[in-house]
């Protein structure tokens, strides 16, 4: 993290969606802040609101999306150099798509294939990006476009310049989609699961590439993933998604070393070790609640091995745990016995602060 300028500040954020079953409350008061230069990683299991909670920066929203509170603050400078900070929620699609997408804030999607057009040159797709900037001409944006497939680890761009997306791999193709995504100089780039359509050496070179970028660029960076190995190889900040609501925070090494909530132990402790001589792989018990009918408590609550009398009835707010780390579980209250992480889990962290200590010597 380069500095503490704050790039976006998420208020009280919380949406619903109409369905015919009924009212969806997807997302429940999210507060979240970001800084220039910062990589946040946002995990969680699916359905936990981490793509929703994102697109809403965007503005991306579904039909029947409804903004029930809250507030998306973006700070910016305008075409003028002046420092703007805006409310997204109160901007329109239209504003949206002449002011903010693509100029300030740019999405990598998961699968490329999606997002670029099989019928056109991955040269013109980009160049259509770099014509979006005012007074740029079309050999300049030729150039640039040129200089982005070089930015992006593409060779011989010359060549790849006139190939279309069915004639390039996954992880060229994902490169030129992070090429289009950084035309016009954004502040934050958005990226959702990008590496999960990739195999493992593939997917290390793309996120050695953002983060690259990132450190020549000062590009604030937010990774949606469900892999906490993509999340220990990018993150600054973690945020922990559970029903709608953010139930951890901290910096990377908050979360894996001292990880405070049981729903982030589990996470933790369903990743696999190779370290371990077990047949079994740990899955946490139960199914995420059903976000139609109200939650009372803590919505983790029912999964919840160390559920105390008050998560059924009284929801969580975030403890502080340190400047950096928070977590919304009543284990941290004054008040509450004293609880211990799985022995597993803390046989793991011993074994990867080891791992760490021997590789700084």
């Amino acid at each position: 993290m380069n500095n503490q300028e704050t790039i976006l500040k998420i208020s009280d954020l919380s949406i619903s969606f109409k369905t015919f079953a009924g009212r969806v409350n997807a997302i429940r008061g999210i507060d979240l802040e970001l800084h220039r230069g910062e990589t946040l990683a946002i995990v969680g299991e699916s359905g936990s609101g981490k793509s929703v909670t994102v697109k809403s920066v965007l503005g991306i929203h579904a039909a029947n999306e409804i903004i029930d509170s809250g507030r998306i603050d973006f700070t910016y400078q305008d075409e003028s150099g002046k420092t703007v900070t805006r409310n997204l929620l109160e901007m329109n699609d239209k504003q949206l798509q002449k002011e903010i997408r693509g100029k300030h804030i740019a999405l990598v999607f998961q699968d490329p294939m999606t997002s670029l057009n099989p019928t056109m040159t991955i040269g013109a797709q980009i160049m259509e990006s770099v014509l979006r900037q005012k007074g740029v001409t079309r050999p300049e944006a030729r150039q640039r476009a040129l200089e982005l497939l070089q930015l992006v680890g593409i060779t011989d761009a010359e060549k790849r310049f006139k190939n279309y997306p069915h004639q390039l791999s996954g992880g060229m193709r994902q490169r030129v989609v992070i090429a289009i995504a950084l035309a016009c100089d954004p502040d934050l780039l958005i990226c959702d699961e990008p590496t999960t359509a990739l195999d493992v050496t593939v997917q290390a070179k793309i996120l050695d590439l953002i983060k690259d970028i990132q450190r020549k660029k000062n590009l604030t960076v937010i990774y949606i993933t469900h892999d906490l190995g993509v999340v220990a190889r990018v993150a600054d900040t973690v945020a922990v998604m559970y029903a709608g609501k953010l139930v951890e925070k901290g910096s990377a090494e908050d979360l894996f070393f001292e990880p405070a909530h049981p729903y982030t132990w589990g996470l933790l402790l369903s990743v696999p070790d190779m370290d371990e001589n077990s047949d079994s792989l740990y899955t946490i018990p139960g199914s995420p609640p059903n976000l139609l009918k109200p939650v009372e408590g803590d919505a983790f609550a029912p999964r919840n091995q160390y559920a105390l009398e008050v998560d059924r009835h009284r929801e969580p707010p975030m403890f502080r745990i340190s400047e950096t780390h928070s977590a919304a579980t009543w284990l941290l209250h004054p008040d509450a016995p004293r609880v211990e992480m799985p022995e597993p889990l803390r046989r793991r962290i011993d074994s990867m602060r080891e791992e760490v200590k021997n590789a700084g010597k």
